[in-house]
């Protein structure tokens, strides 16, 4: 299992704020909805061993797990569809319990602290920051959790929390990407392992 958290900082959790009309004016929705595509989807496909926990505004969770999702296509649209349906179900999530929004998709109200220590134990956390490490000067892990941010840097709190939380951080290449460009480049990385087969 491959899985990747993406904080959004200033996604909108009231689901009301969310236009599809304007998906980039809902605190960049389009960029999370970018990761969510590259991260479960193939060309013609869907990596079935892969996860995408959206952390929004530091409250709510939306994970799509491409093992169960159905009904979901690639455009940001759609996507961005399925997050404002789980923000409205919001109130089914009841302490750390997930709300289900659709096959595929669950809703928790956690914000990153919690969401960390709750994937902890699913696998080897790495932050990937500009300033990390070389990612083909590390082994490609058999469970890694990998945590990006959005297009703003991560907050002081942020960063002393991942400093706590993760293994190691590492960065994807010498210039800065998109956080869905990243999110494709770590997936080469284990698909190739480590850049050694094709």
């Amino acid at each position: 299992m491959r899985q990747f958290v993406v904080v959004g900082h200033d996604v909108p959790t009231d689901p009301n704020a969310i236009s599809l009309s304007d998906i980039p004016g809902a605190g960049r929705l389009d960029l999370l909805c970018r990761c969510v595509s590259t991260g479960v989807f193939l060309s013609h496909g869907i990596r079935e061993e892969s996860q995408v926990h959206l952390v929004c505004a530091d409250e709510l969770t939306v994970t799509f797990d491409a093992a169960t999702l159905r009904n979901l296509h690639p455009d940001e649209r759609n996507v961005a569809a399925r997050v404002r349906d789980a923000l409205a179900a919001r109130e089914n999530a009841i302490g750390h319990m997930p709300a289900d929004v659709s096959p595929g998709v669950e809703l928790r109200r956690m914000g990153l602290e919690a969401t960390l220590e709750r994937l902890a134990d699913d696998g080897t956390l790495f932050q990937l920051h500009e300033a990390g490490d070389p990612l083909v000067d590390a082994e490609p892990p058999a469970d890694p959790v990998f945590v990006l941010s959005d297009h703003h840097d991560f907050s002081e709190a942020e960063s002393r929390l991942l400093a706590a939380a993760c293994d190691r951080r590492l960065r994807v290449g010498p210039e800065r990407l998109h956080a869905d460009h990243t999110v494709s480049v770590v997936h080469n990385w284990l698909d190739t392992d480590g850049y050694t087969a094709y």
